[in-house]
């Protein structure tokens, strides 16, 4: 895994093989950021990275100039290496361990950008369930945006709030926004 911008450009950083992860594709994290480049200034936004595993999602935000950066996840070795990794590059980069469905309907805390990442075997139902969450909890700032990456055999246009999506190889991003 590579951190592909920003003050860490290049940086390569090793999970360790016992991890339960699919780290996002740096193809696919590269066309991600093209996207987000356009539509935000990553150093005033704050960053909510659901089932976060070895935390690639949340080390890009921060290295771009994100200060305000959550990183969740069920699993405690995932939050350990997240949390010794951003100490090791002093990322500003808060761990919480929890069961991110728990995590969502306690939350009061509204994000710029909510980014998912749950195991691509999950049911169509357990997708749709976050997006649901975050949008009867009220969780999106204006102009706000929720991300799910998911398999391309996993078809979420029709979920509520969904706007679009962009295939990079087997991963999807599928964008959901208030109407």
């Amino acid at each position: 895994m590579r951190i592909i911008s920003g003050t860490y450009k290049g940086k390569r950083l090793t999970a360790p093989k016992k991890l339960p992860v699919r780290p996002t594709t740096d193809m696919a994290k590269e066309g991600l950021f093209n996207i987000l480049n356009h539509h935000y200034h990553f150093p005033s936004i704050s960053i909510l990275d659901l089932f976060a595993g070895t935390g690639n999602i949340s080390y890009e935000f921060a290295s771009r100039g994100t200060s305000d950066v959550t990183a969740v996840d069920a699993h405690y070795a995932c939050m350990g290496f997240i949390k010794s990794t951003a100490k090791d590059l002093d990322l500003p980069i808060v761990t919480i361990k929890s069961d991110v469905y728990s995590y969502l309907e306690k939350l009061k805390r509204k994000s710029d950008i909510i980014f998912a990442d749950p195991p691509y075997d999950f049911t169509t139902e357990q997708f749709a369930k976050i997006a649901a969450l975050v949008f009867e909890n009220d969780l999106l700032n204006e102009n706000g945006v929720l991300i799910i990456e998911h398999s391309k055999h996993t078809k979420l246009d029709d979920a509520p709030y969904f706007s679009n999506s962009r295939k990079y190889g087997g991963s999807v991003f599928s964008f959901f926004e208030k109407e």
